[in-house]
Parts: structure tokens; C-alpha cells; sequence
């Protein structure tokens, strides 16, 4: 049984009515609630006489540290099985750290630990390194995102790895730890015994000096599948020493995150390499980087290469006009593979659109997701977009957000809609103007097409 509410303010009674159902709960998550350390005492005892409770999702809820107090007395207990903990943004400190150590050393059914967005600082984390480095402690998952971390947990972190072969993702993102560090924390990875499978490093402070190391790791971890660093300023000198490590025989890299990284066109000849002969790589995030029309020109020709097995592309932001909407027409009636197409908030124009939905509309096209938000589009190209619709039965999602596509463009999106061969079934259109009259039509058509949901 799953018990899942999100953003729900609980009176007394009704949190008493849920206690009852808690107790033969296998998993709980109750993200947005309102919750504080007196409702963790009840969950205690919840966690220490449900023993089918394996999941705990307490996300932005000011539990405090004395609420994780309550918590863990539950979580020590032998008739807890607990496995998967996640406390983001629940206003803990350091204090609550010391807590969180004695349950990892003390309850080997616990793997995952989600504590990200809270100030838990280097001194705290250390504190559950120690944790960590019990025999008894099996974690798999670590997330540690805007956690006011520095530079000075690295050492620590490093001896948690050499002990821990069971650690498979850690996430590091949105800490001030800098290219010393991450270099440290790189060599660290290389020798230790783990079987890393996800690395986040997003927004950490690091530069082109870091790419050397963490490319050795991407050599020597063939169970590394999941990079992002993300918002960090490697450059297109950065990208090519990380690409000597992906292009690796070793490395089996299947999605990679590199939004605004100070890229350049400069970047896609390494990129286009990377996209055409590694099989394994099936996503690839490019999101604001200013790659511009020749640097998408070089991608779309890696996506027609056989190798490419490419199924999720992010571009938007990247500087493109309708100029490369030929080559990325071409690259969609060639690749068989591409699923998820990013494209938004790039100046594609009505001319451009017309241009992707001819690749769009090819027999070999098997695009389920498309975002053309904020792409310079107008009514005069939802025609085109309608018939797109209506005979791409493998379209679900679609988003036309940020376009002035008025009352006359969403008509016609509305008629595609209403045809029985069209099976989008996300339609996405934020901050776009329309009559009462069309919202009125929108509405009716979502009553009688139940399976359709139009955000706006």
C-alpha cells in the first residue's frame, strides 16, 4: 500500500485518520505538508511498528533537528526496514548529523539518504562520513546538494568511499567546492573500490583545470552512467579533455549534462564525435550554451550516423535561428532512436517549425516529446503544427509556451486535438493570450477528451 500526498495542510483530525492508514503502509510520502517534529514522534512510532515500511518522503517540511531526532529513534529500532530516507529542505543543521550517524551505522536496510537543501555544513557531513564507514552501513545513494558545503569535506568523503564498495550516486551539486577539491575528490574515485554509477557536480565551482581528473574517472569507472556538472565553466578546452574520457572503450556513459558550460560551436565537432559512435550515450543536455546554427548543424549530422542511439536532446537557449531547422528536419526523418527533442527558446520562427515538421511527420521519426517554448512561432505556422499532430500518433507532449499564437493558432491545435488519430496528451501553452471564447473551447475539450491535460 502507498500513501502519496503532496502539498496538503493537515488538520488534527485528518493526520490521525492518515496515522491509520501509515500502519500498513510500505511507502510514505508526504512532501509539502506543513509537518513539524510533533508529527515525527507519530511517524516514529509508525516506522518502529510498521515493518512492511521500506520508503519515508518528508521533503520541505520544517521537521528541524528535533524532529529528526524523533525520527531516528523509530529508525533504530530492530523492527525497522526502512531503505530509502529523503529529508530535503526540512530545516536540519550539523545537529541533526550526529542523529543520521548512528542510524547509518546502525541499520544496514537503509540506502538511500536524500538531506540536500539543508545547512548542514562540512562539520556535519563529516560527521556522517564516520557513519558511513561502518561495516554495518550498505548506503547506495548519498544526495548532498546546497548543503554549504566547502572544499574540506573532500578528505572525508574520500575515506567514506574507500570503505563504502556498496556507494552507487552521489550528488555534490550547488556546493562552494572548487577545482582542488573536485580534483581530490576525482583521484579518491579512481582508487576506491565503489561502483560509481551517478556523479552530480553541478554548480560547483568548477573551471577546464578539474576536466583532466574527471575524465580519469570516467576511463576507470565503467559503472559511471550518469554525469552532470553542469553550470560550471569548463569551456570548450574543458569539454575536450572530457570527451578523451567518454570517447574512453571503458566508458559506458549514457546521460551527460553540460547546460551553460561555456560552450561553443567549438564544442560540436568533440560533441558530434561523442554522439556518433558512443552507443551507449542515450542522453545529452546542452541547455543554454552558445552553440549557434553551424554547431547544431554538426549534431544533427552525428544523429544520422547508424551508431547514434541518441534518445533525449536538450538544446534550448543554444543561439539557433531557422538557419539549422534543414539539418535538424534531416537528423529527425533519419534517426530512429530520438525520442525527446528541447529546442525551446531559440528563434526558430514559424519558417523553422514548418522545416521540423516535415522531418517530424517521416516514417522513421519517432519523437514522443517536442518544446518549441518561446521560439518566435505565430499562428501562421499551427497548421502545419495541427497536421503534425494528427498523423504522428507517437507525439504525447507538446510545448508551444511563450508564443503568440492567439486566439486563430490555438484553434487550430484544438482541431488536431479533436481528431481520434492525434494522441498528445500533455499540451503545454504558459503565458500565451486567448478569449474567453477559446478558453471556453479548450475547457470542453478537455471534458471530452479526459486524457488530454492542457497546462497553461
Amino acid at each position: 500500500m502507498e500513501l502519496d500526498i503532496q502539498c496538503e495542510e493537515m488538520s488534527p483530525s485528518r493526520w490521525a485518520e492518515l496515522l491509520t492508514t501509515m500502519k500498513s503502509c510500505k511507502t510514505i510520502r508526504l512532501d509539502d505538508c506543513n509537518l513539524s517534529s510533533s508529527n515525527c514522534e507519530d511517524l516514529s512510532s509508525i516506522i518502529n511498528t510498521n515493518p512492511s515500511l521500506t520508503e519515508l518522503k518528508l521533503n520541505n517540511n520544517e521537521l528541524g533537528d528535533a524532529g529528526v531526532e524523533y525520527l531516528c529513534k523509530g529508525l533504530l529500532t530492530p523492527s525497522c526496514s526502512l531503505q530509502k530516507l529523503w529529508l530535503q529542505n526540512c530545516n536540519l543543521t550539523s545537529a541533526s548529523c550526529e542523529t543520521l550517524r548512528s542510524v547509518l551505522s546502525a541499520q544496514p536496510s537503509l540506502t538511500e539518504l536524500h538531506v540536500g537543501d539543508n545547512r548542514l555544513g562540512t562539520a556535519g557531513v563529516k560527521v556522517l562520513c564516520q557513519g558511513m564507514m561502518n561495516p554495518s552501513c550498505k548506503l547506495q545513494k548519498l544526495q548532498l546538494e546546497y548543503c554549504e558545503l566547502t572544499a574540506d569535506i573532500v578528505e572525508a568523503l574520500n575515506a567514506a568511499l574507500q570503505s563504502k564498495p556498496t556507494l552507487k550516486e552521489l550528488s555534490l551539486s550547488n556546493n562552494t567546492l572548487g577545482d582542488t577539491a573536485v580534483k581530490q575528490l576525482c583521484r579518491g574515485l579512481v582508487e576506491a573500490s565503489c561502483n560509481l554509477e551517478l556523479l552530480h557536480l553541478e554548480n560547483c565551482g568548477i573551471t577546464s583545470d578539474s576536466c583532466m581528473e574527471i575524465s580519469a574517472v570516467l576511463r576507470n569507472k565503467s559503472s559511471l552512467m550518469d554525469l552532470s556538472v553542469g553550470d560550471n565553466k569548463i569551456g570548450d578546452s574543458g569539454l575536450a579533455l572530457l570527451c578523451q574520457g567518454l570517447m574512453h572503450p571503458s566508458c559506458k556513459i549514457q546521460k551527460l549534462w553540460l547546460w551553460d558550460c561555456d560552450l561553443t560551436s567549438a564544442s560540436c565537432k568533440d560533441l558530434s564525435r561523442l554522439i556518433s559512435t558512443k552507443e551507449t550515450l542515450t542522453e545529452i543536455s546542452l541547455i543554454d550554451n552558445n552553440l549557434r546554427d553551424s554547431g547544431m548543424e554538426m549534431l544533427c549530422q552525428a544523429l544520422k550516423d547508424p551508431k547514434s542511439k541518441l534518445q533525449e536532446l536538450w538544446v534550448r537557449e543554444c543561439g539557433l535561428t531557422t538557419a539549422c531547422c534543414k539539418a535538424v528536419s534531416s537528423a529527425l526523418s533519419t534517426n530512429k532512436h530520438l525520442k525527446v527533442l528541447h529546442i525551446g527558446e531559440n528563434k526558430l520562427g514559424d519558417a523553422g517549425v514548418e522545416l521540423l515538421c516535415q522531418g517530424l511527420m517521416h516514417p522513421n521519426c519517432n519523437i514522443q516529446s517536442l518544446w518549441l517554448g518561446n521560439c518566435d512561432l505565430t499562428a501562421g505556422c499551427c497548421a502545419t503544427l495541427a497536421t503534425a499532430m494528427a498523423t504522428k500518433q507517437c507525439l504525447t507532449e507538446l510545448d508551444l509556451s511563450y508564443n503568440p499564437l492567439e486566439d486563430e493558432g490555438i484553434r487550430k491545435i484544438c482541431e488536431a486535438l479533436r481528431k481520434p488519430s492525434c494522441n498528445v496528451q500533455q499540451l503545454i501553452l504558459y503565458d500565451i493570450l486567448w478569449s474567453s471564447e477559446v478558453d471556453d473551447e479548450l475547457r470542453a475539450l478537455e471534458e471530452s477528451k479526459p486524457e488530454v491535460k492542457i497546462i497553461s
